[in-house]
């Protein structure tokens, strides 16, 4: 690594235990959105919230590394935060319009193909095959996926699962991408990119996709607060940083929990209840998290994280 790209973060702790239970953190809060923008679509378009939120956070990472000094991007960083920008947006935004042709329980289930689609990608780039813990905690917790995301039904139209597909590769190559810059790139600067790239990306694509809807309310605000600041500013922060330590399998594997949370706080906050097969699919995808974890097809006990 040449000193023009080394990455400045000595400020920022470097375990591979802290990585792994900052991303579960990531999790719950992307988790707890769910319910938080259920509630604000009710006032606002889902692609000009996309803008607002990602708005927002690209001020608030914008203020916080001024306030550390001097901000210096280099036309690499520049190029990398474009690329992941670019796939962060794709996601959001094929999973929003294949929404308008499929119903929420295939999406969930097609977005959820990243998980397979990241070890998949990553062994094609590396040349390097998944570990039969890491292979087992995927199918386990792509199987559990499958189940939380309910009865699929009949697709309204092949349109839509194709739109989604779109999305669950736009996140795998964002995860592996990130895992590749995110070791020569500044972390501050690198989230910065990638969430303002995707800011004026959705700026761009907000009266293009869908009809824009804005009826502004302290729920709507609230909403776009805590989304920008806690789950695309600071996620995004802590995400780069991580994927310095952690790999992109693993990292892929841990986002599965996000719709276990996304339940939980629906429970709490809505109501809402868990069926039987619902919560067979929850308990599959913790059981896929823990294999990986304690490597228990690779001949023993010792935590991933450790080694």
């Amino acid at each position: 690594m040449s000193p023009a790209h080394r990455s400045d973060d000595s400020s920022l702790p470097a375990s591979p235990q802290a990585a792994t239970f900052s991303l579960i953190a990531i999790c719950l809060v992307w988790g707890a959105t769910f319910t938080v923008i259920k509630t604000a679509l009710d006032d606002v378009s889902p692609v000009l919230f996309l803008a607002l939120r990602f708005g927002v956070a690209t001020l608030v990472l914008w203020v916080g590394i001024r306030w550390r000094g001097p901000l210096r991007i280099q036309r690499k960083s520049v190029g990398a935060g474009a690329l992941l920008g670019l796939a962060l947006f794709g996601g959001y935004v094929f999973q929003t319009v294949g929404l308008r042709f499929t119903t929420p329980s295939r999406s969930a289930f097609l977005t959820g193909l990243f998980i397979v689609m990241v070890p998949l990608l990553a062994a094609l780039a590396s040349r390097r095959s998944p570990s039969r813990s890491e292979i087992a905690g995927i199918l386990l917790a792509f199987l559990g996926m499958a189940l939380l995301s309910g009865p699929l039904g009949e697709s309204q139209t092949v349109r839509g699962d194709l739109l989604t597909v779109v999305c669950a590769v736009c996140y795998a190559v964002h995860i592996l991408l990130l895992g590749h810059f995110a070791r020569i790139h500044d972390t501050r600067t690198l989230a910065l990119l990638q969430v303002g790239f995707t800011f004026l990306l959705s700026v761009g694509a907000c009266c293009w996709v869908e009809p824009v809807r804005f009826v502004p309310g302290w729920r709507l605000w609230l909403a776009v607060l805590f989304t920008g600041v806690l789950a695309t500013a600071l996620a995004f922060l802590v995400q780069t940083w991580a994927q310095r330590i952690t790999s992109p399998t693993r990292t892929a594997l841990i986002f599965s929990l996000e719709p276990v949370f996304a339940w939980g706080t629906a429970f709490l906050v809505l109501g809402e209840q868990l069926g039987g097969m619902s919560a067979a699919g929850a308990l599959l995808i913790l059981a896929g998290v823990v294999a990986v974890e304690i490597r228990l097809f690779d001949g023993g006990w010792r935590p991933a994280a450790l080694t």
